[in-house]
């Protein structure tokens, strides 16, 4: 018997000090030292127990815990929006969270209706504090485990934090034009590198048509991806952010490499069902060694009625997933080809993929068996071959739009398409097919409509890309000059080193060109993007001397 209770009591210590290490008890503590007063479990404010009740600490916090997952708030109106007091994932579903925001983060709107907490004990806690328990939610709300470093909160809130978003979160539609989705924030180490999923149920009223699709990330971020899930296909997803893909239930709507306002050409849209649920996938780099970096990633999602565009736009995510890189610093060449029978399909939009190894990709046209007309490559601004200055920089690889026209092709076991990369891989390791930047891909993602009947016979496309843009000198020593086609007004000029951090924001003024002064600059690779009022949009690469 005596033994019995030793192995019980040594139980009983060890699952609290695995516990003890969790998020869920950091945030239980957050709790009896912020909010018992109210919420105690003898006097609950609006009937929420944050103390909980047990023997333990942890069996209290699982009590808490339980008070919270998924319980539909006192709040009536709160209760009518569909929040719970934890919604796990989803910050702004959460009514303990809007609740104790106040000023914290400015994506939470809180309406009138869901009562004044800016005089109750929230409004004590700490940035600390808060962003605890946002990021306990973020990823999910576990009883076990740590999802964060309170260390790293220190740090990013007291040391050296710097934000993908310094504002806070950009303008969203008016709510007549379409909603906005948020992914994250989380948390970045100095050199550190995550990529994250989450499933987002969208909880739209009705059917909608999408034809236009902003995401806004941080140069930061390596690349930025939204899936749809087949009907049900999300049902063993857990909630929040996760590291785990599961791409056996899925479609694809876009994947970007930088931030991209995709304005679908006049007549087409998406067409998400009432019950869509997306899967989101953001792939951050802290390209710093110095400083704790706070990653997400927004998209304003613009809507019109079903029944509105006369043709659906479709997406395609193809793979090469057999390739292999050794480090021997030799060229490696892969092609593959796509002959997939969709009959004859209009492209609209092209884009490849590889990682750091990455030097040279480009897609051919397939016709009666044989490779003809070169239609990709991503070395050349806006994906065009032919320019005279070839440059491959796998972290901005473009998306070609074909704007005067779409482009046709014929989809077949003769006909198709053919995409090739090439790789050096220098590094330390020999490398294949994966997700992580010490990985190695080859993607191509293609966007298209099956048909042109009732088009417009030339593409009226709103996405408007700026073609013309000239810097010189370049390479350039103490200063360049970029002039812009005559046609572009009150552009803002922003310029990126090559760790993707901005370094200087300029606007045009009334004249068609711009200073771009090296000053305190080092010398090396710099890129800019020109963005007008209107959605117009161009890039390019500066090199300082």
């Amino acid at each position: 018997m005596k033994r019995e209770i030793l192995l019980f009591t040594f139980f009983l210590t060890t699952s609290f000090a695995l516990m003890s290490q969790s998020t869920m008890i950091e945030v239980y503590d957050v709790f009896q030292n912020k909010c018992v007063s109210c919420h105690s479990n003898n006097s609950p404010a609006a009937g929420l127990d944050l103390e909980g009740t047990g023997s333990s600490i942890v069996q209290k916090a699982q009590s808490v815990r339980n008070n919270l997952i998924n319980v539909s708030p006192s709040n009536t109106y709160a209760a009518s929006k569909g929040y719970a007091q934890v919604y796990p994932g989803r910050i702004d579903k959460s009514y303990l969270y809007r609740t104790i925001n106040a000023d914290f983060d400015n994506y939470i709107v809180q309406d009138e209706a869901e009562g004044d907490h800016s005089t109750t004990g929230a409004a004590d806690l700490s940035r600390e504090e808060k962003e605890l328990i946002r990021q306990w939610i973020n990823f999910g709300a576990p009883a076990t485990g740590t999802v964060v470093d309170i260390d790293l909160i220190d740090d990013y809130y007291n040391t050296n934090g710097v934000a993908a978003f310094p504002d806070g979160a950009p303008p969203a539609p008016a709510a007549n034009e379409g909603f906005q989705i948020r992914m994250g924030p989380f948390l970045m180490k100095p050199s550190d590198e995550l990529e994250f999923f989450q499933k987002y149920e969208l909880d739209l009223p009705q059917n909608v048509e999408v034809h236009r699709v902003d995401v806004d990330i941080s140069n930061y971020s390596h690349h930025f991806i939204i899936y749809d899930f087949n009907e049900g296909g999300d049902a063993s997803i857990p909630d929040g952010l996760r590291l785990e893909p599961d791409h056996t239930n899925i479609g694809l709507v876009a994947a970007l490499q930088e931030a991209t306002d995709l304005r679908l050409p006049e007549g087409t849209a998406f067409r998400w069902k009432k019950n869509l649920v997306l899967d989101l996938n953001s792939h951050y780099i802290n390209y710093s060694s110095t400083t704790t970096y706070l990653a997400e990633a927004y998209v304003n999602v613009y809507t019109q009625a079903t029944g509105t565009a006369i043709q659906e736009m479709k997406t395609e995510l193809i793979a090469n997933f057999n390739i292999f890189i050794p480090n021997n610093g030799n060229q490696i060449d892969a092609s593959q080809t796509i002959n997939y029978n969709l009959g004859d399909i209009y492209l609209w939009g092209i884009m490849g993929h590889t990682h750091q190894y990455g030097t040279d990709y480009k897609v051919y046209k397939r016709e009666n068996g044989q490779e003809t007309d070169l239609i990709y490559d991503a070395s050349c601004a806006q994906g065009v071959p032919g320019c005279a200055s070839p440059y491959f920089d796998y972290q901005h690889i473009p998306m070609r739009y074909f704007d005067d026209e779409f482009l046709p092709v014929t989809m077949n076991f003769s006909n198709g398409i053919i995409h090739k990369a090439q790789w050096v891989n220098d590094g330390p390791n020999s490398v294949g097919f994966g997700p992580t930047s010490d990985d190695e891909m080859m993607v191509m993602i293609l966007m298209y409509v099956d048909d042109l009947e009732g088009l417009p016979t030339s593409i009226r496309n709103t996405y408007h890309p700026i073609e013309g843009i000239k810097v010189q000198p370049n390479p350039m020593t103490d200063q360049a000059i970029l002039t812009l086609p005559a046609t572009v007004q009150d552009a803002t000029i922003r310029l990126f080193d090559a760790y993707g951090q901005l370094i200087s924001t300029q606007y045009q003024g009334n004249d068609t060109n711009v200073v771009i002064k090296k000053g305190q600059f080092t010398s090396g690779m710099y890129l800019y993007t020109v963005t007008t009022p209107d959605g117009k949009m161009g890039s390019g690469k500066i090199i300082m001397e």
